[in-house]
């Protein structure tokens, strides 16, 4: 027999809690004790990672209160802003200088700034389109929204800044040519007032950041490694990027003022072109990743696992596949073989019971697909190698998570 249902959690909100719920008491006829039991049996799931680790597994954070991904939303859409407004006002400004100054490592900073500006007009459409509502076309949401236009943000980067700014430098070597030192100094004061402008910017995200690695109960490293929203990440990325660019820029045209030699802003313009092209990439590779189908974090799916494994009325976890929707949206689908006894509606109330307590303890996994069937001996093999790989890759994370 073969059944496959499924549940629709009615949380709306992206997922940060500090602690996991236990999951709701519901009586069930207790399985025979050997049933279900196996020498390569694992513990019970715990609520946590580590000692440490309080709530919901990485990468995720579930939330018991509807309104938390509107507030989180609303916190990233003012940092968006914050970048928005700053890389206008500097982009217009670095503009000018450059022309007045005929600088090719301020002209390839303003193109950076222009990127920049149309990426968080991106991004800006990426929160608004991601909530909208399932419907017949998208019956899972428009979660992976904010993939594609992360995507998109990443690819302005690639050709309106990376490839402009190579181009200036190209230009700047053919062209050989001295400005004069009033040109120089427009073009100083124009970078330091960007400088300030970017990293007010930064700092911004920066503190947005460090909010979600406290409620994660871990480091800044681990948080931009494990974190899920790709505006944010962006945003931070772009922030980052420009206040080295202007660094790269300001050595290049002082250097090019002190010693009257065009190369070192030329090499300037190459740096940020390859700093922006970099950037692009991991931008892109992020976002490509997620909207082909990524699954959540191994350390998420460990305790799934390992949930299942520990209900009494489930022999064995002969599959379990996860895939991210949105920010806070996850699809959970699993094969699983029941202890034998249960007549189908047994079967029935087992699965409700089970996904329900599932949607409890982890809000973010809003699609919820358990599919019941007969386990061979080959299967059951499988399963214990795939948690044993799962056990490994984990404990390999942690690891990393540590030394940095």
């Amino acid at each position: 027999m073969s059944r496959s249902t499924a549940h629709h959690s009615d949380r709306h909100g992206t997922p940060r809690t500090r602690r996991t719920p236990d999951p709701p008491e519901t009586a069930h006829a207790p399985a025979p004790p050997d049933a279900h039991q196996g020498p390569d049996r694992p513990d019970p799931p715990v609520g946590h990672r580590g000692p440490d680790r309080p709530g919901t597994p990485d990468g995720h954070r579930g939330t018991d209160r509807p309104g938390a991904a509107r507030g989180e939303d609303a916190r990233t859409a003012v940092t968006v802003f914050v970048a928005l407004g700053a890389n206008l006002l500097i982009a217009l400004a670095k503009a000018v200088g450059g022309v007045f100054s005929g600088s090719p490592a301020l002209l390839s900073e303003a193109a950076h700034s222009v990127a920049d500006s149309l990426n968080e007009v991106f991004l800006l459409a990426s929160l608004k389109r991601s909530k909208r509502a399932p419907d017949d076309q998208h019956p899972f949401g428009y979660g992976k929204e904010r993939y594609f236009w992360s995507l998109l943000a990443a690819v302005g980067i690639f050709v309106m800044g990376g490839c402009f700014s190579f181009f200036q430098g190209a230009e700047a070597l053919s062209s050989g040519s001295s400005e004069d030192h009033s040109g120089y100094l427009v073009g100083l004061a124009v970078l330091g007032v960007a400088l300030l402008a970017e990293g007010s910017s930064l700092v911004r995200a920066l503190v947005q950041v460090r909010g979600h690695a406290r409620e994660a109960g871990h480091g800044m490293v681990a948080e931009l490694r494990a974190g899920d929203d790709p505006t944010l990440r962006t945003v931070l990325a772009e922030d980052s990027t420009a206040c080295l660019g202007v660094v790269f820029a300001l050595l290049g045209m002082w250097l090019h003022m002190v010693t009257g030699e065009v190369a070192y802003e030329a090499t300037a313009s190459f740096l940020i072109g390859a700093l922006l092209v970099y950037v692009a990439y991991r931008l892109a590779k992020e976002s490509r990743g997620r909207l082909i189908g990524e699954a959540i974090d191994p350390a998420q799916r460990r305790e799934l696992r390992r949930f299942l494994e520990a209900q009494p009325e489930i022999d064995t976890v002969t599959g379990l596949l996860t895939m991210r929707l949105g920010n806070d949206s996850t699809l959970v689908a699993a094969r699983v073989d029941l202890v034998p006894g249960h007549d189908s509606e047994e079967v029935e109330e087992v699965l409700v019971r089970v996904k329900t307590a599932m949607a409890e303890i982890w809000p973010y996994a809003d699609q919820i697909f358990l599919d019941v069937t007969e386990a061979s001996a080959r299967d059951r093999a499988r399963a214990r190698a795939d948690r044993q790989a799962l056990d490994e890759r984990v404990a390999a994370v942690e690891k990393e998570d540590r030394g940095t």
